[in-house]
C-alpha cells in the first residue's frame, strides 16, 4: 500500500465496482463479510474524526458517514486506481467522506494528534511493516483515541500465521497484467498484542472470528482493538 512501486491494487475490485455504487448497508469486519461484529467496535463516532487506513473504494468508510454522523471520515489510500473508483462512487458524500489519495504512513505522520478513531479492514496495516506503520498510528491518534483492524487469522491457503513479526510475498499483478508479488503481514493474535504494546498501545485485545465457511481462499479473521494512552 505504498505509492513508490507500480499500483499492485489497479485491478482489486474492478468488476465489482462497475455494478455496486451504492452506499452499502452494512459494515462488517469478517473477511467473508457476513457475521461477526460490526461497526459498534468503533464506539460512538457522532461528531469525531476517524481514518479508514487503505480505504480502497471507500465502501466501509461511506457506510460510516452516511449511518454514523462523524465530524469526518479520511478514506486514505495509496493506489491510484482505487482512488478514482472512491473518487467515482462516493465524492458526494463529502464533507462527512473525505477521499485522500497518499501513503498512509506519510499522512499519518504529518498529522498528529489528529483523529479520535483509525481504523483497517483487511487494508494498510495488513500490508505495511508494523514497525512503521504501528508507532505512527498511536502518535496520530488523540490521547483515549482508538485504533480496530481485521486481518487475516492465517494465510489462505491454510498456512498459519507467523509467531513473528514477517511478512509474505504473495501473488499480485501490475496494471499491465505481468505477475508479480507484494508483502502481506499475516501475524498470530500474541503478534499483533506484543507488537501493538511495543509501539505505544494500551488496552489491547484480540478476537478470532471464524470463517463463515470451510473451502479455498476462506480465512478466520482477527479483530484487534488498542487504545492510545488518555493523557
Amino acid at each position: 500500500m505504498t505509492g513508490t512501486t507500480a499500483d499492485l491494487w489497479h485491478h482489486y475490485g474492478r468488476s465489482r465496482a462497475d455494478h455496486e455504487r451504492a452506499v452499502p448497508d452494512s459494515f462488517r469486519w469478517a473477511w467473508s463479510q457476513r457475521g461477526g461484529p460490526g461497526p459498534e467496535l468503533l464506539q460512538d463516532l457522532a461528531g469525531r474524526t476517524a481514518a479508514d487506513l487503505g480505504a480502497g473504494a471507500a465502501r466501509h468508510a461511506a457506510y460510516l458517514a452516511v449511518h454514523h454522523r462523524p465530524a469526518r471520515i479520511d478514506a486514505i489510500d495509496a493506489s491510484p486506481a482505487q482512488h478514482a473508483m472512491a473518487t467515482g462512487r462516493y465524492a458526494h458524500l463529502a464533507p462527512q467522506l473525505r477521499i485522500v489519495h497518499a501513503d498512509v504512513v506519510e499522512h499519518l505522520r504529518a498529522r498528529p494528534s489528529s483523529y479520535d478513531v483509525l481504523y483497517s479492514v483487511f487494508g494498510a496495516v495488513c500490508f505495511t511493516d508494523p514497525y512503521v506503520l504501528l508507532p505512527t498510528a498511536v502518535s496520530a491518534l488523540r490521547p483515549g483515541g482508538r485504533l480496530v483492524f481485521s486481518t487475516l487469522g492465517h494465510y489462505l491457503n491454510g498456512t498459519p500465521a507467523r509467531t513473528d513479526v514477517a511478512h509474505a510475498d504473495i501473488p499480485a499483478k501490475t496494471p499491465e497484467g505481468d505477475a508479480t508479488t507484494m508483502r502481506r503481514w499475516v501475524l498470530q493474535g500474541h503478534v499483533w498484542a506484543k507488537a501493538l504494546e511495543e509501539a505505544g498501545f494500551v488496552d489491547v485485545g484480540v478476537d478470532t472470528v471464524p470463517a463463515a465457511e470451510r473451502g479455498p481462499r476462506t480465512a478466520d479473521t482477527l479483530v484487534v482493538t488498542a487504545s492510545r494512552r488518555r493523557a
